[in-house]
């Protein structure tokens, strides 16, 4: 009797969820759900990630965006970005967006926009573990949207989208070997902790063993060192992405201050929040010849 009850329960779960289903949904999935697969087995991201990001930001395929330019994720132009765009308001008025020739494209350049050291902690996650990934992708910052990461995870349980992921993962080794600088996470920002003897072009070609590519100069960039010949002294984050206008919001207070401690200067506070330079001043009023004395207070948000 128990399990006749139980098999009632799953049966009418099971209904419950087919009339909740959207068709155009279903067709969406059933149309792209090889395109993720493949994706999936060439990038190691989950199909039911893809698929319900495909789902979400594009209406099921319904979108301006999608049906106009073919762009099925939001991807916006960025700096690296040299094809075809398209204009339309968004986070702001007149935001640019990536045109593709084919959704196929779309797919492709999705899992490349992911490949970035931004979303590199991701990879160390299990393929089936879509909820690590669905909240993974808001705390990276790839949707504004405070629901996002629900609102992916609803959409894999009612169209059971994790039937299409395979165990796996870690098709690229974000994990400290032997003497490898470990990853850390400082304002949302991939970084790792320089060392002694450490300089641009040696952590350049580590992180290119690990398949983070990123050259010497990029290295420099986002990390504002003044010269080729500069580098940080042991202790110091090296961020493999560029560094934001604020320190972590979710870490600190908006009124929050930074007791500036003997040896700081303006550019070792900034590498310690992951802020850049120029928002440092900003923020505090100050001109680019302030030196910061012990016991300055700095707003770092």
């Amino acid at each position: 009797m128990r399990n006749f009850i139980f098999l009632v329960l799953i049966f009418c779960s099971s209904a419950l969820n087919a009339q909740r289903r959207n068709s155009a949904y279903e067709n969406y999935i059933e149309k792209y759900k090889d395109i993720a697969i493949e994706q999936m087995e060439e990038h190691h991201i989950p199909a039911s990630i893809t698929l319900a990001q495909g789902l979400l930001e594009s209406g099921a395929g319904m979108s301006d965006l999608a049906r106009r330019s073919n762009n099925h994720f939001g991807i916006k132009c960025h700096d690296d970005w040299n094809g075809k765009r398209t204009y339309k308001d968004d986070d702001r008025r007149n935001d640019c967006f990536r045109v593709y020739s084919s959704v196929r494209d779309s797919y492709e350049d999705h899992s490349r926009f992911l490949l970035r050291p931004r979303y590199s902690r991701l990879f160390q996650l299990d393929q089936r573990d879509y909820k690590g990934w669905a909240h993974g992708l808001k705390a990276c910052g790839y949707a504004t949207l405070p629901t996002y990461a629900s609102r992916l995870i609803n959409i894999i349980e009612l169209y059971e989208l994790y039937r299409y992921d395979k165990k796996g993962g870690g098709g690229r080794s974000y994990v400290a070997i032997g003497n490898q600088h470990p990853l850390h996470l400082i304002n949302n920002l991939d970084c790792v902790i320089a060392r002694e003897g450490d300089t641009w072009e040696s952590l350049s070609k580590e992180l290119k063993e690990r398949g983070i590519r990123l050259s010497a100069r990029k290295l420099r960039k986002y990390n504002e060192a003044p010269s080729k010949y500069f580098f940080p002294s042991a202790g110091t984050p090296i961020y493999l992405q560029k560094k934001l206008k604020h320190a972590d919001r979710d870490k600190y207070p908006k009124d929050y201050w930074h007791h500036i401690q003997p040896g700081e200067s303006m550019y070792s506070i900034a590498q310690m929040y992951g802020v850049r330079i120029k928002y440092l001043y900003k923020m505090n009023f100050r001109k680019s010849d302030y030196v910061p004395e012990p016991g300055d207070l700095l707003r770092v948000r």
